[in-house]
Order: structure tokens, then sequence, then C-alpha cells
């Protein structure tokens, strides 16, 4: 299956911390559930690795769905991320500890695999200006000519609608 967005840990956090806290919003919840079903929303298995850290009730829920995370070890998600690494190693802004994180999390394998599918990253950072000394993915997303949006967009681009059944 081949998925059109894929989402950043920082829009499954914000989502439970702040804008559709599973136990107020869990048509959200659901909703997720079912755009991974149809191939429209999934995540890597980085990203997994990364919510299961937490110990919490987002954990509790990544737990059930390994399907929702892909993995990272098709030959073009790798060219793509050698790609990624040696561009962020030659921007001479990129300052460490900066880069060094960047690439040691899931965000340069979220825009790997992305590019690997022709899929859109779906996260909450924004751009930077161009002597920003933070490696940030939607900077490195528009180098590599990869869509990116927030989850607001991603909402509206999927049609999504949370209505209170009374």
């Amino acid at each position: 299956m081949t998925y059109r967005y894929l989402l950043d840990a920082n829009s499954y956090i914000a989502a439970k911390n702040v804008h559709y806290r599973m136990h107020i919003v869990p048509g959200f919840w659901d909703w997720l559930d079912a755009q991974a079903e149809n191939g429209q929303a999934a995540s890597i298995e980085m990203v997994r690795a990364e919510l299961l850290s937490y110990g919490d009730a987002l954990t509790d829920w990544v737990k059930r769905r390994d399907a929702h995370f892909l993995p990272i070890d098709d030959a073009a998600t790798q060219q793509h991320f050698a790609d990624i690494a040696n561009y962020v190693q030659g921007v001479p802004s990129y300052a460490d500890p900066n880069r060094s994180l960047f690439l040691s999390g899931a965000d340069p394998w979220l825009i790997a695999k992305a590019k690997a599918l022709d899929a859109t990253v779906v996260t909450h950072e924004t751009m930077v200006g161009p002597d920003s000394k933070r490696v940030k993915i939607p900077n490195v997303c528009r180098h590599f000519e990869t869509r990116c949006c927030d989850i607001y967009e991603l909402l509206d681009r999927l049609s999504a609608r949370f209505v209170l059944d009374t």
C-alpha cells in the first residue's frame, strides 16, 4: 500500500496533549485508524519508537497499531536518507549539536520515506531562515522537493469531520 501522508511524531504528540486529547476527541483517533486502513496516512517505525518511549495513553494507542508504522529498510528510502544526510552535513549554517540531533532521529528518515513514496510529510514544524543553525523538516523537504503540511491542512485535504452525536 502506498500512503499519501506520513506523520511526524509531533503531529501525534500535539494531538494527544493539546488539540485532540484522546479522552475528549476519540473521533480524531478513530479517523487516523480509518486513514491508515485506506492508505491515506501512516508514519514510520522510528516515529513509533519515539512515541513508545513516553509511557502514556499515546504509547498504549501506538502499541496496538504496528501497521500504522512503515519500515524504512527499502532501497529507495535508504538512498534518500543518504542524500539527506549528505545535504545536512554540507549546509554550513547547520551547527552541531543540531545537525547531529537531526540526523540521529526519525526526521530525516521520515522525509526519506516520504520522498520514496511521493508522500507528504505532516509536521507542526515551520520553516526557518537560511542562516538558521537548526535543521527543520520543512526546510529539508523544500530542498528535496518533498511536500510538507501541518495536521490542520491534512484534516482539510482529507475532509475530516468530527461531529458530536447527540
